[in-house]
């Protein structure tokens, strides 16, 4: 790993970022191979169950997160707020408006004019009962659009909505020329999309590659994006992944493995660059199972894990945390419901549940063991290390574990359906992250398929993402944190870092932290020839 690391903090985020030697004039052309260590479900990312790498290099929000996880004008002129009076609140506080502006002389890739009757489209397409895509957020809180000419969208809301930057217009909009009328669920558009975006697809080969290219009419200035492609590998098996980042076939890659990060250290032409997410590691657990939807059981799952020896077997990259609120926001709470490893405490909750050891060791009741399917990513080598390593801690508390892992698509159905009885994973989310929470715990959360269901912690959650008010915020989250995590809905059980690796040719990348992803702003990278 090269080693001339300068370190400076990004809004508390600190961000280490290597930079390499940025000259007067940055060279056009050339093609960056990215490997992605996820299979592709679709391309359209209001469908997708992963995060939108591939998607966001062709299509463009109205705003969009920094590498300081703030929101910064993109399709808009400006980002709206109270101050710029952008957003105005009714005058009896219960609902808001939201005025965007649009650039001038935006087109699609095709050429076509972009206008705000593409955000109206956005907005009622996403929504249409019949559309099946899961990514809804913000379509239910709009009451309705105004265009009153081509450049000005007015979004009126039915109730204060603070996640108004994160939700539906922050993924990108769609086309409203191309889609109109159609069925968005299998229209081939999906197979072939553009947008607004940097560059557009030009081949799409499901399981193995995407390619995209350059949008001859990107808005920015400048002749941007300076690459003419971006080729999108898929491949699921992360040791893979890091063979074909050591080969040379691949020069960039995020995520890599804590426990690969070392078999990229100092290869020649590559760098490495270690940044901070607003991702957190956790273990949930379906609260359909008969067993784990008692407290006690789940509390003994909590006890029986030991953070450090886990964190020790990724090679010490992980930072540990009791709750689901990473240290970049101010709400997260100081101290939480902890459950501090402890063995005996594990197995006395298990004594007191009415657990026995059996002939094998494992607990069983009712004539029924203690065993749970585990899953997690198949392929990804972090996760299923940790998952073994938690296995091991459960299997010495009298618990059984059954590895069930799964990838693509069937990993997304599984953990949004509720099959699994446990699942390690990771979330990330938007620099607004109060309606992703919602998504986690709410009873209603799109990505709640644990069953997890509180009246308490949904009223928490909807009251903090009701109001403008920072210290409100602050207060019904606190309340919220607690509810949950008393609740043992999941566990959180690390904030975790990026260790990305990329081609030390590659100039001007700044890594995103939110789940914008690093692709949110490709436009002003170049290779160095």
């Amino acid at each position: 790993m090269k080693r001339e690391l300068r370190k400076y903090a990004l809004q508390g985020l600190g961000i280490a970022i290597l930079l390499g030697g940025i000259t007067a004039a940055q060279d056009r052309g050339g093609t960056l191979t990215v490997g992605l260590s996820y299979d592709l479900d679709t391309l359209d990312p209001y469908a997708s169950g992963f995060l939108t790498d591939v998607q966001s290099t062709y299509l463009e929000g109205l705003v969009a997160p920094d590498e300081n996880a703030k929101y910064i004008p993109a399709l808009a002129l400006e980002v709206p707020t109270i101050a710029n009076r952008g957003v105005r609140v009714s005058s009896d506080g219960k609902k808001m408006t939201v005025t965007y502006k649009l650039r001038p002389n935006l087109k699609w890739a095709d050429g076509a004019p972009l206008t705000s009757a593409d955000i109206k489209f956005t907005w009622e397409a996403i929504k249409d009962p019949k559309y099946l895509g899961p990514e809804k957020k913000g379509t239910e809180e709009i009451e309705k659009i105004d265009t009153p000419d081509a450049q000005t969208a007015i979004i009126s809301y039915k109730q204060i909505f603070p996640g108004f930057k994160a939700a539906l217009f922050g993924y990108g909009l769609l086309p409203r020329h191309i889609l109109q009328g159609k069925d968005l669920n299998k229209d081939p558009f999906w197979d072939k999309p553009f947008g607004a975006g940097p560059f557009k697809v030009a081949e799409y080969r499901r399981g193995q590659y995407v390619i995209v290219e350059r949008n001859p009419n990107y808005w920015r200035a400048g002749g941007l994006p300076y690459l003419d492609r971006i080729i999108f590998k898929i491949i699921p098996n992360t040791n893979t992944l890091v063979t074909q980042l050591r080969s040379g076939e691949v020069n960039f890659a995020y995520n890599i493995p804590y426990t690969l990060a070392s078999s990229v250290d100092n290869v020649p032409g590559l760098r490495v660059i270690r940044a901070n997410t607003l991702a957190f590691r956790h273990v949930t657990f379906n609260h359909k199972n008969e067993f784990l939807k008692e407290l006690n059981v789940r509390k003994a799952i909590a006890h029986a894990i030991d953070r450090d020896a886990i964190n020790k077997a990724l090679g010490g990259f992980l930072f540990k945390t009791d709750t689901f609120v990473v240290s970049s926001f101010e709400y997260k709470l100081k101290n939480p419901p902890a459950y501090k490893f402890n063995v005996e405490t594990a197995k006395s909750l298990l004594s007191r549940a009415g657990f026995t050891a059996g002939s094998d060791g494992i607990l069983t009741k009712g004539g029924k063991k203690l065993s749970f399917k585990f899953m997690t990513q198949a392929g990804r080598t972090e996760y299923e290390t940790a998952q073994q390593v938690i296995a091991s801690q459960l299997r010495a508390v009298g618990i059984e574990t059954t590895i069930d892992n799964k990838a693509g698509a069937a990993l997304a159905t599984a953990r949004r359906s509720g099959d699994y009885e446990l699942w390690y994973s990771g979330w990330i989310t938007p620099a607004d992250p109060i309606d992703s929470y919602t998504s986690f715990y709410g009873s209603k959360g799109f990505n709640n398929g644990s069953g997890y269901s509180s009246a308490r912690s949904d009223e928490f959650l909807e009251k903090a993402s009701s109001t403008l008010d920072a210290a409100l915020v602050t207060q019904f989250m606190g309340q919220a944190q607690r509810q949950v995590l008393n609740d043992l809905a999941a566990l959180p059980l690390f904030e975790a870092p990026s260790v990305i690796a990329l081609t030390e040719k590659l100039q001007n990348f700044k890594p995103n932290p939110t789940n914008q992803t690093n692709f949110r702003e490709p436009s002003g990278w170049w290779l160095k020839k």
